[in-house]
């Protein structure tokens, strides 16, 4: 009697297996990985979005734009000091992703920017993104929502705040 439940434990671990690495997209020598976005408040004219590049192939590609039906624009932005101030700005040439390179969107440094946005990001909502890679070409993304103050994607543990 053990062999049935045997096979459906199997199953359903195959499942969830699948469902987590389905956040995963690969586009030529390219993989995107755990792409996630900050919830905004009510109002917020712009919204950032986060995700991991890695190019597994010999040449060097770019992340040069997107688009998404959420916001007017989709823009790549860069966060740096600068004489211990904070400055964001656009990247018009986009970024460079290396053969071998993994570069890490996240809060702080590089990120996508959707500015005129339609309406508020909410927690779990899952945003439609098209990426635009120089070699590469364009590819669907989707962006899961989490926390306002989030600084990383996936779980609970990247949405809870503390008062200090």
């Amino acid at each position: 009697m053990l062999r049935p439940s045997f096979v459906a434990v199997v199953v359903l671990l195959g499942c969830w297996a699948g469902a987590a690495q389905a956040d995963d997209v690969t586009i030529g020598s390219l993989k995107i990985s755990g792409a996630w976005a900050r919830a905004t408040p009510k109002g917020a004219p712009v919204g950032g979005g986060y995700m991991t590049i890695t190019n597994t192939g010999d040449l060097p590609d770019r992340l040069v734009g997107g688009s998404s039906d959420v916001s007017s624009r989709f823009e790549i932005h860069e966060m740096s000091m600068d004489n211990g101030v904070m400055k964001m700005r656009p990247l018009e040439k986009g970024i460079e992703i290396k053969p071998g390179q993994t570069i890490d969107l996240k809060p702080g440094g590089y990120h996508v920017m959707f500015v005129g946005l339609n309406k508020p990001f909410e927690i779990g909502q899952h945003i439609k993104a098209m990426l635009q890679f120089e070699k590469a070409g364009k590819v669907a993304i989707d962006f899961e929502v989490q926390g306002i103050g989030a600084q990383r994607g996936g779980g609970s543990s990247g949405n809870m705040q503390h008062g200090h």
